[in-house]
């Protein structure tokens, strides 16, 4: 049995934000005497079995640290060193044109090393998003809990200290439970991060704004050329020279009316009976109008 034996059989183990876990009552060793996995007494739950990477031993207590924080610290730190390796590979290419073709190999190399890490990133994701459920519903069971006891308190049912101790322990639950979900938050948020840079370092180089001009003038005058030699011909009228000549039907041209032939009526103005007008004009007016009748 090792000192590492001797020093973590018999401790109590308690999780990242101080919650008792369970005491330690044994070790599983490989060949070479280096610890695989411990065996923690976790009463109801029974004996589990745990990756000796982890545990930390702190003094008198053993700290258990959940293995998707193991795994997401791996992925990020392994992913940042790669994309620095990237970008110096990048840095080296363009001062050296001559080492292009000795750093392709490399740049394979890293590139399949990329598309390993997005596929660990796929589950460590997964296993986040599962651990975001076991979280919410174990911030309901506390809530619901702390305040069942309030109820409890109010109907006389439970004393104080009774009421006072459910208080702090569904405090210091949801406590855990907020400060491991910020952590996961924060995980998540680098991972993001991580991402973003893949994709700037992996992705095709843009041109410049003034290359981006020019070719774009380069292509409007091509494509005004090409409208000017496209553009139709003005048609030419082709003048057929008759063999004979053709006459044109005649129509006859009415003549115009002579002055005899037109007449115009004008109406006579009334005229306007006064006391000059003779009372002979009137008799002669009024004999012409029964002859007419």
């Amino acid at each position: 049995m090792t000192n590492d034996d001797i020093e973590i059989i018999g401790k109590n183990v308690k999780d990242m934000y101080g919650t008792f876990m369970g005491k330690v009552v044994g070790t599983i060793t490989d060949i070479d005497g280096s610890i695989q996995s411990v065996g923690i007494d976790c009463g109801s739950q029974g004996l589990q079995q745990i990756q000796y990477e982890q545990l930390v031993v702190q003094g008198e207590v053993v700290i258990f640290i959940p293995k998707w924080r193991l795994d997401s610290q791996r992925l990020i730190r392994e992913k940042q060193l790669t994309l620095r390796r990237l970008k110096a590979l990048i840095d080296i290419v363009s001062e050296n044109d001559d080492m292009k073709a000795d750093a392709e190999i490399i740049h394979e190399k890293y590139k399949s090393k990329l598309v390993s890490l997005d596929e660990t990133e796929h589950e460590i994701k997964a296993i986040l998003e599962a651990r975001l459920t076991e979280l919410n519903d174990q911030m309901k069971s506390a809530k619901m809990l702390s305040f069942d006891a309030k109820v409890q308190y109010k109907s006389n049912e439970i004393s104080d200290a009774t009421f006072e101790t459910v208080k702090s322990c569904t405090t210091e639950v949801i406590e855990h439970v907020t400060h491991e979900t910020a952590e996961i938050a924060n995980v998540k948020s680098r991972i993001a991060d991580l991402e973003l840079e893949v994709q700037e370092i992996t992705a095709p180089p843009t041109p410049d704004i003034q290359e981006s001009a020019r070719s774009y003038l380069e292509t409007s005058e091509q494509e005004q050329q090409v409208v000017q030699t496209i553009l139709p011909e003005v048609p030419v009228e082709s003048t057929i020279i008759p063999s004979e000549p053709i006459e044109a039907p005649s129509t006859p041209i009415p003549e115009p009316p002579t002055e005899s032939e037109v007449t115009f009526a004008f109406p006579e103005p009334p005229q306007q009976v006064t006391a000059d007008t003779s009372k002979d004009d009137n008799d002669n007016d009024w004999l012409a109008r029964m002859e007419a009748q």
